[in-house]
């Protein structure tokens, strides 16, 4: 049943290479099985088919204190189609991140609890807007320059915005990601349908669901784990 789970995250100067290769299931990651496709695109000139190269590169240039990639972590509907799912991600990374620069991948694991896929998109994404301007690796990660943008970095697009516009933002974001969702569906004829507003907005009056984590998982045993499944079905 389509249910919606949309994280949205930040990555800290020196982690994005790493979080690019986990997420593309590359070097210390391939071990993992779950990977259904990975791509990338909107790289500047130097990166353009090297986004190994753009991460490593944010990493040494990005300032200390700022966001070196953002990410939208996104559950998929399981009624859709391997194709369809893929034709949603290509509308979502449309919608979400434009042209800036990103990297992309579809894992669909098998969930530790029902034994059901747990497909899900993870899309990181440079905060550095395109401007046309041809930089260097360094310059493109430099401090913006208003009057001569030819002479700075590429403007981050979360610059100068209060947290009640970012918040703003992000309610927005949500929800275009519920709709995208939900065209979708309908689409292909499921009834079906998420929902990006909180339970108490929906007047769904019940706690939301607690993540439990592998390890806490791990540790259930088999009964605890049907209880806990079949308490989360009745809600459904």
């Amino acid at each position: 049943m389509a249910s919606f789970h949309h994280r949205i995250k930040s990555g800290k100067k020196g982690t994005a290479a790493d979080h690019a290769a986990y997420i593309a299931r590359q070097g210390k990651h391939s071990q993992r099985e779950d990977l259904v496709c990975t791509g990338y695109g909107n790289m500047p000139k130097w990166a353009e088919n090297a986004p190994s190269s753009f991460w490593k590169t944010a990493d040494r240039h990005e300032r200390a204190n700022g966001a070196v990639y953002r990410e939208h972590e996104i559950a998929l509907p399981d009624e859709l189609t391997r194709d369809q799912q893929k034709e949603l991600v290509d509308e979502l990374i449309a919608a979400l991140v434009g042209d800036k620069p990103f990297q992309f991948a579809i894992h669909a694991p098998s969930s530790a609890l029902g034994g059901a896929s747990n497909t899900h998109l993870h899309l990181m994404y440079a905060d550095r807007m395109q401007d046309g301007i041809e930089r260097s690796p360094e310059q493109t990660f430099s401090r913006y320059n208003g009057k001569h943008p030819d002479l700075g970095g590429c403007r981050k697009d979360s610059g100068g915005k209060n947290s009640l516009v970012l918040r703003n933002e992000v309610i927005e974001t949500r929800r275009k990601c519920a709709e995208l969702q939900n065209v979708a569906l309908a689409k292909h004829g499921h009834a079906a349908r998420v929902d990006h507003r909180t339970l108490k907005q929906q007047s769904i009056n019940r706690m939301p669901e607690q993540h439990l984590g592998p390890a806490r998982i791990r540790n259930m045993s088999p009964a605890d784990k049907e209880r806990y499944v079949a308490a989360r079905q009745s809600q459904e």
